[in-house]
């Protein structure tokens, strides 16, 4: 009974800081993407606009594509994709 609870407490404890460790490295990614976007912008760099065919995919009823295509333009993960898309949406519905 002892060495299950002591397994329990050591697999919680590396669950923990591996979710730890996973939460810093998408804040990294997320600032290195901000600090990106503004040098981008600081040397002119056009930014990629998937607007016009994701509002096309929107107008069509195609938000799962819509959300596809917005993911692979912008290298967004699946949550802030559909965030986007739904905000479009409510946009576009209005």
């Amino acid at each position: 009974m002892d060495d299950n609870f002591m397994w329990i407490i050591i697999g919680t404890l590396l669950l923990s800081i591996i979710l730890s460790s996973i939460n810093r490295l998408q804040n990294d990614v997320k600032r290195t993407n901000e600090i990106l976007t503004k040098i981008a912008k600081q040397i002119g760099v056009p930014e990629t606009s998937v607007d016009d065919e994701v509002e096309r995919l929107i107008a069509e009823g195609k938000k799962i594509k819509a959300i596809k295509i917005y993911r692979q333009a912008t290298g967004a993960g699946l949550k802030e994709a559909k965030e986007y898309i739904d905000l479009l949406c409510e946009k576009f519905n209005s």
